[in-house]
Order: structure tokens, then C-alpha cells, then sequence
């Protein structure tokens, strides 16, 4: 336990050591960023292990797109849409800016195809071109996106987008995000795996995955990265191990790494804690996870509030698409 404790920290103060150099305005803590939130459900129960802010609207960030695959899925289960189709790149699609994979208008790419590349690039204009072919247009198609996150649990999700590029009023909750994670493992054993996917063959190019933690962390098998200024970074992760399998969501991080490391810290404190229940030994998530002396609800609530004032400026990147 004092080996994971202390990793935890370690790998904290590496995060924070990488935050000060490489972006002077940045938070000092990922817990002082007022967009962060968390939550850790197991997926085979459906028990809430840990939350923080859980139920706070947040951008979701490219997190968006796993509604966007949730809902092709469903048309290719219901056999409206097939892997095989053709899908025309149409010039709103082509104009969304990065990550896209950057076809021409009138050019074409299939169903298989797309899917592969939104799961790992996240692109943009591919997402946009696939809402096109499944409702006509990308606004119908996010009518459908909240509809079906309503259907399926996700009470205070809105979108609006097929993309998850920022627009005011298109929000989720880390809660509803861990929903839409255990739906897809749950009803699309078929399809997920198209988030394990470490890179796809495109035209001849390799195309990587941003969620590194599917090469870092054993067990971790999805689901998917985001970064927008307005969300910060985003990811929401599923590990199984001995048959156990844990969702965790974070929305909010200032970087990639301190994300990254935070998603680590809570599967690996979960499936220790399931382990020693396991054992008889009743404990929790709480009692185990290494947290800053500054997370507090108290501390939360006064850095919501003081949101406005903070946010836009700590989230600022200089580079134009940081690595999601």
C-alpha cells in the first residue's frame, strides 16, 4: 500500500514539475481547476466507487464522439447502416478544423473506415461527414445524440455536435459520460472494440491513438481521449482485470499527463480495493486514494465560483492541437 501511495505521489509531483515549465499560467494542482471532475463506476454492477463533481456540467470535449459511434451502432444493429457504405465527404464536413483526417469535398470513405478513424484520431470532419449520412444533417443528428443519452440514462447531457468542438449549451456530467461508457461495453460487445484499437491503416498512413493508456496501463482496453480549451483535457477509460471491469471518467485536466495520471491512480486504487473486499476486507475507494490536501468540497466550491475568472486563462495552450 506504501508503494502505491507513494507511486501516486510521484507521479503527481512529475506532473506538476512538467506543468510549471512547460506553462507558466497552468493550475498548480489538477484539484485547483474548477472544470475538473471525476467518477469511477464498476461496469459490471454499476456501483459508484468514487466521484468528484460528478454530476457538475463539463464539455465533454471529443468524449463526444463515443455517443457519436454509440448511435452508428445502433443503425448498423439495426441494419439501416452497413460497414461497407460509402460515406461523401460534404464541404461543412471538410471545414471543421483539427483533428480531421482532411479529405476533399465529394471525396468518400467507408463506414468501417470511419469509425476506425474517429475512434482514433478523433476526427473531426469524419464525425460530421457520418452524422450527415446517418440523419441528413449534423443538427438532426445531435437531436438524436441527446435523445438517445436521455434514453439511456445520461439525464443531463445535451449535444450538439457530432464532434465535441466547443458551443455553449452542448455539456455532459462525468456521471453521465461513465453511463455512456457502460452502455457501449454492455450493448455493443461486438462494435467496442473498435477502442482498443492502439492505431488504424488508412490510404497507406498509420494512424495512432491519443489514449496512451492503452499502451501504459495493462487491463485498459478504451475508450477515448479529448482537448478543447473550453473542456480541457478529457478522457473516459475502461480496464478489466479477473473478470472485473472499471469505467473511469476525468474531465477538466490541465494537461495530458496529469489526466493520464490521475485515471491511473483510480483504476489501479479500484481494483485493489475490489481485490481485498474480495479477501473480506470491506473498504473503499475514499479510504485508499492518495488525494491532495486541497481537495475538498469547500475548496471545490469556491473555485467553481471563481470559474469565470480562472478558467479562461489556465487551460490556455500555446500549441495549436496539443495531443489529446
Amino acid at each position: 500500500m506504501q508503494a502505491k501511495v507513494f507511486g501516486s505521489l510521484l507521479r503527481i509531483a512529475v506532473a506538476l514539475a512538467g506543468l510549471v515549465s512547460g506553462n507558466a499560467a497552468a493550475a498548480s494542482s489538477l484539484y485547483e481547476v474548477p472544470k475538473y471532475a471525476a467518477i469511477m463506476i464498476n461496469s459490471g454492477t454499476g456501483e459508484v466507487l468514487y466521484a468528484r463533481q460528478a454530476d457538475a456540467l463539463r464539455y465533454p470535449a471529443s468524449i463526444t464522439k463515443v455517443m457519436t459511434l454509440y448511435v452508428a451502432f445502433e443503425e448498423l444493429r439495426a441494419g439501416r447502416l452497413r460497414e461497407g457504405d460509402l460515406i461523401t465527404i460534404s464541404r461543412t464536413a471538410a471545414m471543421q478544423p483539427p483533428s480531421k483526417l482532411g479529405l476533399k469535398p465529394g471525396s468518400t470513405i467507408s463506414v468501417r473506415e470511419a469509425m476506425g478513424v474517429i475512434a482514433t484520431r478523433s476526427a473531426n470532419d469524419i464525425a460530421v461527414a457520418l452524422a450527415e449520412h446517418i440523419a441528413g444533417s449534423e443538427a438532426a443528428f445531435a437531436a438524436r445524440m441527446t435523445a438517445t443519452a436521455h434514453r439511456i440514462g445520461m439525464a443531463r447531457s445535451t449535444f450538439l455536435n457530432a464532434s465535441g468542438l466547443p458551443r455553449l449549451g452542448h455539456m455532459t456530467t462525468a456521471r453521465d459520460i461513465a453511463t455512456l461508457s457502460r452502455a457501449v461495453v454492455r450493448e455493443f460487445p461486438q462494435y467496442y472494440p473498435i477502442f482498443s484499437r492502439v492505431s488504424v491503416d488508412y490510404e497507406g498512413q498509420t494512424i495512432g491513438n491519443h489514449n496512451h493508456l492503452l499502451t501504459t496501463l495493462p487491463g485498459v482496453d478504451g475508450i477515448k481521449t479529448g482537448y478543447t480549451n473550453a473542456a480541457g483535457f478529457t478522457l473516459a477509460a475502461s480496464a478489466a482485470h479477473d473478470g472485473v471491469r472499471l469505467i473511469a471518467v476525468v474531465l477538466g485536466g490541465p494537461n495530458r499527463m496529469m489526466r493520464d495520471n490521475n485515471v491511473t491512480d483510480l483504476l489501479d486504487t479500484g481494483f485493489e480495493v475490489l481485490t481485498r473486499r474480495s479477501r473480506g476486507d470491506y473498504t473503499t475507494v475514499a479510504e485508499n486514494f492518495a488525494e491532495p490536501d486541497d481537495l475538498s468540497d469547500g475548496v471545490m466550491d469556491r473555485l467553481a465560483a471563481e470559474g469565470p475568472a480562472m478558467g479562461g486563462t489556465m487551460l490556455t495552450s500555446s500549441a495549436p492541437n496539443p495531443r489529446k
